[in-house]
Order: structure tokens, then C-alpha cells, then sequence
């Protein structure tokens, strides 16, 4: 620990994630400020950091930049510095280029390079020492996602003494696929560095454990994995050996409902989705699909069906209008840039062979929006498409059904998605099956406003009660348990913060294109989705 830190400059309490809660922002003259970021997550742990004297760890977003740690609205904020070779190998690289698509079931093929791996170890080991760094004596520690699975052995070879969580917000893929990673068993000792590990779906949380038993010949029982330690002082196994016990089970991510419904309920909000509307002429049914553009999200798979509803005659263009919101994501990777030329073009190709003079099928943006604009955008559709391939959760289903407080609506759910398990009232379809989707589709246009109603009130039931404070709850309790007596931290001030604070938007038409676009590097946040 350097020389001109204290103990009292140390947190009982600290969360690390790839990116911080915060976004640097650089006015036209040059004064430098910070702007909080939207996203369920931070607005679960704010209340608990500042009862806790919490601090975090991430990186700024932006490569070469080195800022000092300085306090934002109660929090701690402590940036980890990344150069420009960081960012393409561990950040685009090994993060997003290997491991992606790997836990993704391999949809697209992952790229493995030693580089790429060396520069993940080096980064992780870099967050670990600044972790170790700052948190008291006893403290908690929560690392975030799949960018830092490293993380949770390094920092414990630091500081045996601290109670470490990790959350894995994207699926963990079947031991079949995950034995195809060069460094598996590499992955699997630094999340058994944690305390507690956590999964969206019990299906991912079986499927680490399975990988568990297959690559490391650990013991488990139930969702205890037995580590061996070389420590008199631990318990002993079945097999007479000392070994720590790790939990790893699901704790699915939700959002802060309320915080849509408020929104919702607007009035320029709703005034705002019936001007949607008009701007799409008003047909009888508005469809939407909001996504990071990704190959994962099978946009390609609803625009597909959409067309050839249209052109099978099942749908008249003048009836229905579909509106696909793709916020930019990682444009400097060959697949991503190859995937947004094949959704425009097919766009495209839809829009020229089947629009007419005032009714275009399809209404594609390519730019995120700020969470009224989304918000407004729910209340105009009157379906909601989410055709994930493979998606940990997929909060943008729940958002929909949030917002939704006239209890009218249909959303269609892939399977594939972890908000499958929870939002059974839903239409559950296979997005591979096109035939099946367009025929839910169709069934969602005609379904009576009774049923409707019935399915949405029990989905907003299930989302209102599972939102994100008791995610994070029930995921801090259960750190609580490993901890040592009095190191515990305060988790029911989860549900003591203060309202979200939303960003402020102009109300600018979703078809003001140059508008939009200059607000979606401030307002798009690749990582918020899960």
C-alpha cells in the first residue's frame, strides 16, 4: 500500500466492474465532468454503497487516460487506467472476441490468441491490486462480469482475510462448449476465488458446476463446490482433505420497476408515444424489438419473419409497422460491422420491395436513446419483440412490461433468454423456427384485449415484485453468510435510496435522425445489458 494512504482511506464495501457507474464527458470547451450512468445495476447499489462507505473500481471508458479517485454523489470512485493495447486484447480481444461468443453457445466463432489471454491475466491482475489496495480489513468485495473472472483468486492470493463475490451477467455456456477454452481451467480457479458466485438462470449455475466436476474433479453438493485448501484451520472434506466452501447458484437480474412506471405515467411521456404513432401513420399495431446490435439478439430472425409476414399477404403494410431500435455496439470488430451491413441491407431490401408511398414496414435507428424516449417507445408498441438467441437475461423485456401500467401489451419472449424462466406469461417462442414465429406473431396482433390484459397484469406482478433491489439483496445476503461476524454489511439499504435519477430529453422525433445520433455516444452504454 503506498506510504500516503490510512486506514481510514480504505472501504468496508467495494464493487468492481469493467466500467464504472460513471461516464467522463469533455464539453466544447474542454471542461471535464462526470455524468452517472443509466443502468439497473448502479441504481441497486448506490443506496447500499453509501450506507456501506462503498467504494468502486473500473475503468473509464476511454483508453490512455489516467484520472485520480474522487467522490461522486456518495460514492468512491476509483478508476483503473487502461492503454489502447489493453483495450483491443483484453477489452475487444479475450473479452469480447473469445469469451462472448463462447459463453454464447458459439453462435459466432471465438477467436483464441495467447496475446489476447496474457493481456486478460495482466488486466485482471491489475484490478486485483487496486481491490486489495483500498478495501478495510474484513470487507466485502463484488466483482462484476465476465471481464474480470480472474479477478476473485487474485485478489484472495492478496487478501485472504476479504468476504469476495462475482456475478456472471451473461450465461456460462455447457461443459461442452466451455472445454473448447484454451485456459478453462485457468477461468475456473479465479471465479472459485469468490465466496459466492452468482448466475442469471439455475441452468448456468449447473452448467459451471457440472464444468466444475469435469475439468477441476472438484466435489459438489447441491451448489457447494468443495476447494481444496492448504489451510489446518479449514474444514475437511468427505475425502478428509482441508477445503473452502464456494456457493455458486442463480440470482436473476431485474430492474428498478418502479422507476418505469413512474416514467410511464408522464404525461409528456405518453403524449410523446401517441406522436410515434402519428409519425408511423397510425397503423392498427405497432411492433418493437430494442437491442444492442448484436448477433446474439437475433434481430435478424424477427425482421425475417416480419417480412415474410408482409409479403405472404398475412400482414398489410398499411396495418402494422415495425420499429427496430439497434444501439451501436463494438463497430471497430469485423463481425459486428459485417452484422450491421446485413440487418441494413435487409431492411432495405424489405422497406424497397413491400413499402408504399406513407407506410414503410420497417423503421430501423441506429443510436441509443435516452430511457424516456424508450420509455415512450413501450407505450406505443403494441408488441414487443425479444428474439434472443442466447441472452443471460434481457432486461429490455422486463423494461417493456414495466412501463406498461395500463396492463395492455403482448410480449414475445424467446426461450432462449433468461427472462424466460420468470415471465412465463409471456409468448414463448424458439426464434430459430421462423415459421412458429410468425405464427405468434400473428397470434399476438389478434389475441382479444382480454387476454392481453390477463398476461400482462400477472407479468407486471412478477417483475414489480422481483426487481433489482431484491436481486441485490438476496445476493448481498448471502455474502452476509460467509462473512466474518461483524464484517456484514447493511444490505437491507437497498431499498432505502433515493428515487432513480433519469436523464432529460428534448423530445426530439425518434425520426430526427441528426439529432438523435449526436446523443448516442452520451446516452448508448455497451455494457448495460446482461
Amino acid at each position: 500500500m503506498p506510504a500516503d494512504r490510512t486506514d481510514s482511506t480504505r472501504y468496508a464495501f467495494v464493487v468492481a466492474s469493467n466500467r464504472l457507474p460513471v461516464d467522463r464527458v469533455v464539453e466544447d470547451d474542454g471542461t471535464e465532468g462526470w455524468r452517472h450512468s443509466p443502468g439497473g445495476l448502479v441504481t441497486a447499489l448506490e443506496p447500499v454503497m453509501r450506507a456501506n462507505d462503498g467504494a468502486w473500481v473500473g475503468w473509464v471508458g476511454q483508453p490512455d487516460v489516467t484520472v485520480e479517485p474522487f467522490d461522486n454523489e456518495g460514492i468512491h470512485i476509483v478508476p483503473v487506467p487502461l492503454s489502447a493495447d489493453d483495450v483491443q486484447e483484453y477489452y475487444e480481444g479475450f473479452s469480447n472476441d473469445t469469451l462472448w461468443p463462447l459463453y454464447h453457445d458459439v453462435i459466432e466463432h471465438p477467436s483464441y490468441h495467447r496475446d489476447w489471454w496474457n493481456a486478460y491475466k495482466r488486466v485482471n491482475q491489475r484490478f486485483a491490486e487496486q481491490i486489495a489496495e483500498i478495501v478495510e480489513q474484513d470487507g466485502i468485495v463484488w466483482v462484476q462480469d465476465y471481464q474480470l473472472q480472474l479477478v476473485p483468486a487474485l485478489l484472495r492470493a492478496l487478501r485472504p482475510d476479504l468476504t469476495i463475490g462475482f456475478f456472471n451477467h451473461i450465461p456460462f455456456p455447457p461443459v461442452g462448449i466451455y472445454a473448447q477454452l484454451p485456459w478453462r481451467a485457468q477461468i475456473l480457479d479465479g471465479l472459485l476465488g469468490a465466496d459466492v458466485i452468482g448466475f442469471q438462470r439455475q441452468d448456468d449455475a449447473s452448467d459451471f458446476l457440472r464444468a466444475v466436476r469435469h475439468i477441476k474433479g472438484y466435489t459438489t453438493k447441491g451448489s457447494t463446490v468443495d476447494v481444496p485448501v492448504d489451510d489446518p484451520k479449514a474444514p475437511r472434506s468427505r475425502k478428509g482433505i482441508t477445503v473452502r466452501h464456494v456457493e455458486a447458484r442463480h440470482f436473476p437480474i431485474s430492474i428498478d420497476a418502479e422507476s418505469f412506471e413512474e416514467i410511464a405515467r408522464r404525461p409528456e411521456v405518453q403524449q410523446r408515444a401517441k406522436e410515434i404513432r402519428d409519425g408511423l401513420g397510425n397503423p392498427k399495431t405497432v411492433l418493437l424489438g430494442v437491442d444492442r446490435l448484436d448477433y446474439t439478439k437475433g434481430i435478424r430472425h424477427r425482421i425475417k419473419a416480419f417480412g415474410e409476414l408482409v409479403e405472404d399477404g398475412r400482414l398489410a403494410v398499411e396495418d402494422a409497422a415495425l420499429i427496430q431500435v439497434a444501439s451501436p455496439s463494438r463497430e471497430r470488430v469485423d463481425t459486428y460491422r459485417m452484422l450491421r451491413d446485413e440487418i441494413e441491407l435487409s431492411v432495405g431490401r424489405i422497406n424497397g420491395d413491400l413499402g408504399v408511398i406513407g407506410h414503410q414496414p420497417i423503421s430501423y435507428l441506429h443510436h441509443g436513446y435516452p430511457r424516456e424516449e424508450m420509455v415512450a417507445l413501450y407505450l406505443a408498441a403494441d408488441i414487443m419483440l425479444v428474439t434472443a438467441l442466447r441472452d443471460g437475461m434481457n432486461l429490455v423485456a422486463k423494461e417493456y412490461v414495466a412501463s406498461r401500467h395500463d396492463n395492455d401489451g403482448v410480449l414475445i419472449l424467446s426461450e432462449f433468454a433468461g427472462a424466460a424462466d420468470e415471465l412465463k406469461q409471456a409468448v414463448i417462442v424458439n426464434p430459430h423456427d421462423i415459421g412458429a414465429l410468425k405464427d405468434s406473431i400473428q397470434r399476438a396482433i389478434e389475441m382479444p384485449r382480454r387476454e392481453r390484459s390477463t398476461r400482462m397484469r400477472a407479468l407486471r406482478k412478477r417483475v414489480k415484485d422481483n426487481d433489482v433491489a431484491r436481486w441485490s439483496r438476496s445476493f448481498l445476503e448471502a455474502l452476509d453468510r460467509h462473512a466474518p461476524k461483524g464484517a456484514q454489511i447493511d444490505a437491507e439499504s437497498v431499498e432505502q435510496g433515493e428515487p432513480h435519477r433519469e436523464a432529460q430529453t428534448d423530445g426530439t422525433s425518434i425520426f430526427d435522425q441528426d439529432a438523435q445520433k449526436a446523443r448516442a455516444a452520451e446516452d448508448t452504454r455497451e455494457d448495460r445489458d446482461a
